[in-house]
């Protein structure tokens, strides 16, 4: 039923919708048992999974696999399995006057919001349909999931492993093209989690408001790195080179241009040369290196260095004995060194292994750069200077940000993680992953007193109720 089919993506949303509203009550005991049974799915068949997602992208290190898509996939499960039964209790809130008295009561009640919509990308298949699945599990819902077709022997493999550890009705994939993930995005789900481009993201939200579906958008952006004066510029260059190119650039909290101080231009080359040369000591055309997920993909990488030399800029090859081997996929990693503004390196999000490296003399430079911008997913700085440190933080806006180091926010399940603008709308992992995917349901519990009669607020009015109105408004 579920092999991918407008028409079988909505009769499984209705099926679930009828199984969602037959179960009633969804007990933290359901709830622990689903995310039980997607970890063990991940556990089990981490190698199956690592050797899908390889066979989608020609090389992909299974290390890449297990610690960037299964591992948070499976911390998230954990996560929500361990804190489950927190999140689920009533959150007991003042109620106040005028009604405020002896025998009232308020609260929040997160009530699970039925069938929940998941459309993932191809960087990262796994994380990024099982980290949605964790907090929408945890809330009590329903899932439909739509992989991307590009990744299409994991999505295959994730559909197969599913139907086997969940019934249609509690989760199940739904695969197919273009086609199938538009209608997707029409179907009138109670939420619609999309994780891709800032593009197709527009695309999503304006589908889903036909229905008037709350949307959660983890799109990508230009994530900026700024390398302050005091930084260990050894250190800063190992971390983000291990950022950028684990896999291969395709990571939508990629590291997609540094900033930093004009002196510490060469040195930066030097260490970034020195870096590749450590990581893949037999080059990257090994095994240990990621392609591109396509060749459409790599040859707009190709585009775009050639668009920045075209337009003047300096382009250092980091392997350059890569730079015409092996797979078409294969794209080296690349440096381009104080690009122009009009490079498309500068305008797109690159996805790539290519580093644009801009200049500046004062710190308040880059602020304004970002400020200028559209709202990045991430920003990251380097350094150990607070002042400046507590400068960047008030003066820009980012979905998240990690100090001296790259995304590591991301693997902290108790943080937040979402983008702002541009970059994204809405916010999931943990505590807030559990809120996204609830209706915080407001109770109020009434008094045997008959308050209206006490404050005199029931007619004919008199003296009584002028009295409480002033005592209300202190006046």
């Amino acid at each position: 039923m579920h092999t991918g089919t407008p028409t079988d993506a909505a009769l499984l949303l209705e099926r679930q919708r009828e199984a969602f509203t037959a179960e009633g009550l969804v007990t933290a005991r359901a709830r622990r048992d689903r995310l039980t049974r997607a970890i063990d799915l991940l556990i089990t068949h981490r190698q199956r999974l690592c050797d899908a997602v390889a066979a989608d992208y020609g090389n992909r290190p299974p290390a890449v696999t297990s610690v960037m898509d299964v591992y948070p996939a499976v911390q998230a499960l954990r996560h929500a399995r361990r804190n489950l039964r927190r999140w689920m209790r009533p959150r007991r809130m003042s109620t106040g006057m005028p009604l405020g008295v002896p025998g009232t009561r308020s609260e929040i009640v997160y009530q699970p919001l039925g069938v929940v919509g998941i459309i993932s990308p191809w960087n990262f298949p796994i994380a990024l349909s099982f980290g949605p699945l964790a907090a929408a599990l945890a809330a009590g819902n329903r899932c439909l999931i739509k992989p991307s077709e590009i990744t299409a022997a994991t999505t295959g493999l994730m559909q197969e492993l599913i139907a086997s550890h969940f019934d249609p009705l509690e989760v199940a994939v739904v695969s197919g093209g273009p086609e199938v993930a538009a209608s997707f995005s029409r179907l009138p789900f109670d939420h619609l989690m999309f994780t891709g481009s800032t593009e197709v993201g527009r695309r999503v939200m304006e589908a889903a408001a036909r229905n008037l579906v709350p949307v959660t958008l983890e799109l990508g952006g230009k994530c900026p790195v700024i390398i302050g004066r005091s930084a260990d510029l050894a250190r800063a260059a190992d971390r983000i080179l291990l950022g950028k190119l684990a896999n291969a650039g395709q990571v939508c909290l990629a590291p997609d241009h540094v900033l930093l101080p004009r002196e510490s231009l060469e040195p930066f080359v030097r260490a970034a040369q020195s870096w590749v040369r450590r990581a893949y000591p037999a080059g990257t055309a090994s095994a240990d290196y990621t392609n591109l997920v396509s060749v459409r993909h790599a040859a707009r990488a190709r585009e775009l260095v050639a668009d920045a030399i075209a337009k003047g800029g300096r382009a250092v090859m980091l392997d350059e004995a890569a730079a015409t081997a092996g797979d078409e996929r294969h794209i080296p990693p690349a440096l381009i060194l104080e690009p122009a503004a009009s490079m498309r390196v500068m305008q797109e999000e690159i996805f790539a292994p290519i580093l644009p490296v801009v200049c500046y003399d004062r710190i308040e430079e880059p602020i304004l750069e970002i400020g200028r911008g559209a709202r990045p997913l991430a920003l990251y700085y380097f350094g150990h200077d607070a002042r400046e440190l507590r400068q960047i933080l008030d003066r820009t806006v980012s979905g998240g940000v990690t100090v001296n180091d790259v995304a590591a926010h991301f693997l902290v399940q108790s943080l937040p993680f979402g983008g702002v603008g541009a970059s994204g709308m809405g916010a999931y992992h943990g505590e807030q992953g559990f809120r996204q995917f609830s209706h915080a349901r407001a109770v109020f519990r009434q008094t045997r007193l008959d308050l209206a009669g006490l404050t005199g607020l029931r007619p004919p009015y008199g003296a009584r109720v002028r009295r409480f109105i002033d005592i209300l408004l202190g006046s």
